[in-house]
């Protein structure tokens, strides 16, 4: 899967390129991950991509132009791409929307700063707003990051050994504790039934933990 970043911090991406399982899967060539410095599209020596907004009011709108071009040079190389731009007024991030996301070949992630971007793009150049909560970060490079590695952990083969089918929210449930060595550690016991080596005793275990942990945990999830 391709992944195409506007953004104007494009060292931030060294952190999911570098370490990690994102890291893992692009050695694997099963992912890619294309940073575009949006300043590049900018059509004045100062390399402004920002301006004041009309009717006033606190901070920078960015810019329709800049991120027009840049978007069209993207489908230059991959005209099929979902363009995808962060912001807290989009569709919740949750792993039913990961799973959707990473069915794409490629996705181009545009991530805002200051008070966002013109609205004009969003009406006609943006495919889907996700957010990754209710809440608003400094810009969307942090949001991008999150939901590179929540979708490409949905890849076959991206994961490896691992196995993604068992993690929290798959089932619309939590995923149930784990225990490693050693047995026992400040008077806390591993729960016998783990070192039994009876795998139905410990499926049947770990079923129970899911919706005891769900229903502590979480009721809202619970009750659906």
């Amino acid at each position: 899967m391709r992944f195409d970043v506007i953004t104007l911090f494009p060292d931030m991406f060294s952190a999911i390129k570098d370490e990690g399982v994102v890291a893992r899967g692009i050695k694997k060539s099963l992912l890619s991950i294309h940073t575009w410095q949006l300043r590049d599209f900018s059509d004045n020596k100062y390399r402004n991509v920002d301006d004041k907004p009309y009717g006033g009011g606190a901070g920078m709108v960015m810019q329709v132009k800049p991120i027009r071009s840049c978007i069209e040079k993207i489908k230059q190389k991959v005209p099929n791409t979902q363009v995808v731009y962060l912001s807290p007024q989009g569709r919740k991030l949750t792993h039913q929307l990961a799973t959707e996301l990473s069915k794409f070949e490629s996705l181009t992630l545009l991530c805002g700063r200051y008070e966002g971007v013109d609205e004009r793009i969003i009406e006609h150049d943006v495919d889907m707003e996700v957010s990754i909560g209710d809440y608003v970060i400094s810009g969307g490079e942090l949001a991008a990051m999150v939901l590179i590695d929540s979708v490409s952990r949905q890849i076959p083969a991206v994961l490896g050994n691992q196995d993604s089918l068992n993690d929290s929210f798959a089932n619309g449930l939590l995923d149930y504790p784990h225990y490693t060595r050693p047995e026992v550690i400040d008077n806390q016991q591993v729960p016998e039934v783990l070192l039994s080596g009876h795998q139905a005793n410990i499926d049947q275990w770990r079923a129970q933990q899911v919706l005891k942990n769900t229903q502590l945990k979480r009721q809202d999830l619970a009750s659906k």
